[in-house]
């Protein structure tokens, strides 16, 4: 059950975080002047979808509280790399941000670094 909570930990990361790029676009460009950043600030802070990618962000933390009842944090730590690697394909099919042979060779590496560390 641990690995269910690591796992929900980095789901919920994840869908947060592409609401809130999701959100940020739909808002337009960020203003040169104070009173309209706070203003634009203000209503990204209100926006349901952002307020929903707070609330997963909040359930990401109890569920790692869960998984700290039962893994070693250097055990549990590295498969929060997964969130790196679903962002960044998430980005992609969503955003058309670009997938270079480097963000890819990157993911590789970054896998083979979970398949390691999460060892023993």
């Amino acid at each position: 059950m641990s690995y269910v909570y690591v796992l929900a930990t980095v789901l919920l990361t994840v869908y947060s975080q592409l609401v809130i790029k999701r959100q940020v676009l739909a808002a337009g460009a960020f203003p040169d002047d104070v009173s309209g950043k706070a203003h634009f600030l203000l209503g990204l802070l209100l926006d349901p979808l952002v307020i929903s990618a707070f609330i997963a962000l909040l359930l990401a933390v109890v569920a790692w509280m869960a998984a700290m009842t039962k893994l070693q944090l250097s055990h549990a730590y590295p498969f929060t790399s997964l969130a790196f690697l679903l962002v960044m394909l998430f980005s992609n099919f969503l955003f058309d941000e670009p997938l270079t042979t480097l963000k890819v060779v990157g993911a590789v590496v970054v896998v083979a670094g979970l398949a390691i560390g999460s060892q023993g």
